[in-house]
């Protein structure tokens, strides 16, 4: 974005109600943007439009499934009616899924496709579309160029390297970071920026509301709380997150890795791919 601030701005963000959504959201806010905070859970997402409204222009809350269709297209079609084309869209919601391959079931791995892989499919799609038609329903003037949009889509320093314990959320990390980087080239002559942001560990409720498979119930509950126990001792905030997404909304950035982690698995992936395959293999007990 020509701007180092969003005056003016129509941003919607997906997942708003916790989580790098709602850091994201009040990122924008405090930077002058309207904000339409979409969530499964509409009291979470009413309260980030609250804390929005003391930090900015405020905005609105939609209560959205980004895993279904149609939830989806009606409620791009709506904020079109009742708003406008926004100018910023970042599609955040995600959930996790852990334990062995063989271990996951055909409703396990539809349920984390529909959320992490199809409701970024959605979001880019639908809001997409519409910034193109934007563009191209406005004259163009060489000294002002029009900017014609910016879609973020929230990947995980998971799409950088396998693991044994996480194949399918691996797997819709990988899918979103590869579809930015298409959707990227395909948008840039519309002057739509794309980003695929990467974060590492950070705070975030993700382990806390994942699905764990495989082994016992006992075995499952210690694997979860190993899991928040990390993330707690790792007290990077997802305040951070929302920093680099506005930096790289600003700087039209491609792929932005996020903390240590998310940069040492960028660099593993690119210098030595084979490291990053030793590494998968660590079990987690």
């Amino acid at each position: 974005m020509p701007l180092a601030h969003f005056d003016g701005a129509l941003a919607v963000v997906t997942g708003a109600g916790s989580g790098f959504g709602r850091a994201i959201a009040l990122a924008l806010a405090e930077r002058g943007a309207t904000v339409l905070a979409a969530d499964i859970d509409l009291p979470s997402a009413e309260r980030t439009v609250t804390l929005a409204k003391t930090l900015g222009p405020g905005g609105g809350a939609y209560e959205v499934d980004v895993a279904d269709a149609a939830a989806m297209e009606a409620f791009a079609a709506e904020v079109r009616q009742a708003h406008r084309v926004p100018d910023i869209v970042v599609n955040n919601a995600g959930i996790a899924v852990s334990g062995p391959f063989l271990d996951h079931g055909v409703e396990d791995w539809n349920r984390i496709l529909g959320v992490n892989l199809w409701g970024v499919i959605h979001g880019s799609r639908l809001f997409g579309k519409q910034m193109v038609e934007r563009v191209n329903a406005l004259p163009n003037k060489p000294d002002k160029p029009n900017f014609g949009g910016h879609i973020v889509n929230i990947a995980s320093a998971a799409a950088f390297a396998p693991t044994r314990s996480l194949p399918a959320y691996c797997t819709t990390k990988a899918g979103v970071l590869m579809l930015s980087e298409c959707l990227r080239a395909e948008l840039a002559s519309s002057r739509i920026g794309v980003t695929a942001v990467c974060p590492g560990f950070a705070s975030t409720n993700i382990v806390k509301n994942g699905t764990f498979v495989g082994g016992d119930a006992a075995h499952r509950e210690r694997v979860r709380a190993r899991g928040e126990k990390a993330i707690r001792l790792r007290r990077y905030p997802a305040e951070k997150v929302a920093e680099r997404v506005v930096d790289a909304i600003i700087k039209n950035k491609a792929v932005v890795p996020v903390n240590f982690e998310g940069h040492l698995l960028h660099a593993l992936s690119r210098i030595s791919p084979a490291s990053t395959r030793l590494l998968a293999r660590i079990p987690v007990q």
